[in-house]
């Protein structure tokens, strides 16, 4: 009992982390229904901002939590600016392609910038790297890493449901025509929600880099655990979102602890299960997918 009460604490500390990076991406497909193919590139752009934000200046993650939010905001509002705009009301495919390159392009910039060395911070000394929590004992980063995530999360909840930015993000979202007609400004808007969204994945990427090594291709085990999050809670819905991360890393720990070999695997069957018999998630609504702008 007290190992499942272990697995259990560590499944939900990890899961709270995996929720705030695939809460970025559901922001995105809830509000423009572009699905985002380079979000893994963005928390990877997360954990190397960090560890240089440690190398050059000392400040270790949690403390330059903030600097890396506005960091990862002002790359959302520069994507938006920059790429998003002139896709976002062509077709889907216009857009998997435009996303899915740049993942490519941001690889190998990584890859040539920092080469394929693999880098992590280290926060806490060897008599701190565990302590004890509920009759066992938990991972110092992954705990503090699931405190930033639980505040990022509650505050970017209350953002969205008691500022007049938030509402019109979730307008914008559920019905774009009667938005416009109400005088919102969509096109700022999306801008906010990109800026937002991004923020989120690159803060997820700087609170994971003292559990998880940094390196160009990082993101492409993260993207898949963000999508399988987001198909869990729901597509469009963001609350929803964190419950599905939370399962998710529920799921992965126990799975991981039982066959470690099986592991990733989880992921992929996770998502077909998903896709074949609760398309909607468990918290979606019936048809989010299918919506777009017009």
């Amino acid at each position: 009992m007290e190992t499942v009460l272990q697995l259990l604490i560590s499944g939900v500390l990890l899961g709270g982390v995996y929720a705030l990076g695939a809460m970025g991406l559901n922001l995105i497909f809830g509000v423009a229904k572009v699905v985002n193919f380079a979000h893994g590139e963005f928390l990877m752009i997360g954990m190397y901002a960090a560890y240089w934000l440690w190398k050059l200046t000392g400040l270790n993650p949690y403390a330059g939590a903030p600097v890396i939010l506005v960091f990862g905001a002002a790359i959302g509002w520069v994507f938006y600016r920059c790429l998003i705009r002139y896709t976002i009301y062509k077709t889907e495919m216009t857009q998997v392609f435009a996303t899915l390159g740049l993942s490519i392009v941001l690889q190998n910039l990584a890859l040539m910038l920092f080469s394929a060395d693999f880098l992590t911070v280290k926060v806490f000394t060897a008599d701190w790297e565990s302590i004890p929590f509920l009759g066992g004992y938990v991972s110092t980063t992954r705990l503090v890493s699931f405190l930033f995530a639980a505040v990022a999360m509650v505050l970017t909840l209350l953002f969205m449901k008691r500022t007049y930015t938030g509402r019109a993000i979730e307008a914008v979202s559920q019905d774009l025509s009667a938005a416009r007609l109400v005088g919102i400004d969509v096109n700022k808007v999306l801008t906010v929600a990109f800026a937002l969204g991004i923020g989120l994945t690159v803060l997820a990427g700087g609170v994971l880099v003292p559990s998880f090594y940094a390196f160009p291709t990082v993101g492409s085990s993260f993207v898949l655990i963000s999508f399988v999050a987001v198909v869990l809670g729901g597509l469009g819905n963001v609350a929803g979102t964190v419950a599905g991360g939370l399962i998710l890393g529920v799921i992965e720990t126990l799975v991981g602890y039982l066959e470690p070999d099986l592991k990733e695997a989880t992921h992929f069957v996770l998502l077909i299960v998903l896709l074949a018999f609760l398309p909607n998630g468990l918290f979606g609504v019936g048809g989010a997918e299918k919506e777009g702008l017009k």
